[in-house]
């Protein structure tokens, strides 16, 4: 079952869970294929699914100033969602966007958080989840403040080791509030 393989490859090896509960979380699992520029959320929806990547590449990103601004990348065994649309059933100014033809699952947030409340293990990934949303978004919001571009540029390829060789340096650039330009520069070793 693709659900259940998709569910156990996100969840991952260090987070107990018991069968049942992992296949009553593939359950919720809707595998659905997407291609390249495609989106699965645009501006002013309200987000009711967190998306998992089975295979392919997505972006979650936004608009300022009429520039587009990367939030995230999610390749293979990775997440997107868009917490305060999903928390507060409210519109979104975040879209998410295909990078690469891909399979992903939609996991719907309601169904997903009162199984939760059932489940342990269900329980313990939705923690990990929203630990690992709050620890990425400090550390992003901390690099923008403190660190150099090539700093910036480093980490980005610690944390994002597949969407750095992948993603466009257009969608590297602003993920990392940098020009394209700067960005060669740093991979040119020039700054």
């Amino acid at each position: 079952m693709a659900e259940y393989d998709l569910a156990r490859n996100f969840i991952g090896p260090d987070i107990p869970i018991k069968e049942e509960e992992l296949r009553v979380f593939s359950g919720l699992i809707e595998r659905k294929s997407f291609l390249k520029k495609e989106h699965l959320l645009h501006k002013g929806e309200t987000s009711r699914h967190f998306i998992l990547v089975e295979s392919g590449m997505l972006r979650q990103y936004y608009l300022k100033n009429g520039k587009e601004v990367t939030e995230h990348f999610a390749v293979e065994g990775q997440a997107i969602w868009c917490i305060e649309s999903l928390f507060l059933g409210a519109p979104t100014q975040l879209m998410v966007e295909v990078l690469e033809d891909g399979i992903f699952g939609l996991v719907p947030y309601g169904p997903f958080k009162s199984l939760a409340q059932e489940h342990p293990g269900i329980f313990r990934v939705l923690v990990r989840m929203l630990e690992g949303s709050l620890i990425q978004s400090q550390q992003k919001a901390d690099s923008w403040k403190f660190e150099s571009a090539r700093d910036r540029y480093e980490r980005f390829l610690r944390e994002y080791p597949e969407a750095s060789k992948r993603a466009s340096i257009n969608h590297i650039a602003s993920y990392l509030l940098l020009t394209p330009e700067t960005v060669s520069r740093v991979r040119a070793g020039k700054l």
